[in-house]
């Protein structure tokens, strides 16, 4: 599988709601449309997909983790540390065991086509 969100067709994606993912090399990208300023809303809309719509078995080991907030406009009023904190809750027990996992954490905020927070998730070697 590419490592390139623009090297996929979009039937590689799960999900018809706000919440999409697809099975990258060693790890998975997720896709969440639009954006709140309210980090506590993504936890449990993300667990819920996760839940309901991509059952994965958690790995253990360590993860590099990616989160990038793209927006239009002037940039939201969402703190990326609580935003991460609520997306790394949320992927627990599904990508991986446990957030102690992480070994590398990348958050990042920019202007976009849209408002859309991606997350990658990939197992270290």
């Amino acid at each position: 599988m590419g490592d390139d969100c623009g090297d996929q067709a979009m039937s590689d994606w799960v999900g018809r709601g706000k919440v999409r993912a697809r099975a990258i090399e060693n790890g998975v990208e997720i896709a969440i449309d639009g954006i709140t300023t309210q980090a506590r809303y993504y936890k449990p809309l993300v667990y819920e997909f996760f839940r309901k719509e991509y059952q994965i078995r958690p790995r253990y080991g360590d993860f590099d983790v990616e989160i990038r907030m793209e927006h239009l406009g002037e940039a939201p009023s969402l703190d990326l540390d609580n935003l991460a904190k609520a997306l790394l809750d949320a992927l627990k027990g599904h990508v991986f065991v446990d957030d102690s996992q992480i070994a590398r954490l990348l958050c990042e905020r920019s202007q976009g086509e849209r408002d859309r927070i991606t997350v990658r998730a990939v197992k270290r070697n």
